[in-house]
């Protein structure tokens, strides 16, 4: 079993795992942000990872996604929570979280980590299926 996991099998899983902590990290973010609604001076988080991705991915150009897939450094790859400063504030306070906003970015992560959570089930009973 050892040998298995030495090989390239498991790349799409690894990436999409760190795609589903990235979802998971949003969702603090955003709880966080709704949590802190009326504080002043507060201003939203949010988590980037797409773009840490992508950029990962064009580094390997003119290959085959699953080349570039395996060609990722797991280790490179991690979803890093900012804090969202040019965010536009309406409010005198300075606080930039608007609700309706962060209930429209929470549907959307949710969304995005069923989606991701579904694709590894794929994964997996794609694996399982040639292992039979």
């Amino acid at each position: 079993m050892s040998s298995l996991l030495n090989t390239n099998v498991f790349d799409y899983v690894n990436v999409l795992d760190k795609a589903a902590d990235a979802s998971w990290m949003r969702n603090d973010a955003i709880s966080n942000n709704l949590a802190n609604v009326d504080t002043p001076g507060y201003k939203r988080q949010d988590v980037d990872f797409e773009n840490q991705l992508a950029r990962a991915l064009r580094k390997s150009r003119y290959k085959s996604m699953d080349a570039k897939v395996a060609n990722l450094k797991n280790n490179h790859l991690r979803p890093l929570c900012y804090t969202d400063y040019a965010g536009f504030s309406y409010r005198l306070d300075g606080n930039n979280v608007d609700v309706d906003t962060e209930g429209a970015y929470l549907a959307k992560n949710q969304i995005t980590y069923q989606g991701i959570s579904m694709s590894i089930s794929q994964e997996f009973r794609n694996l399982q299926a040639v292992m039979k």
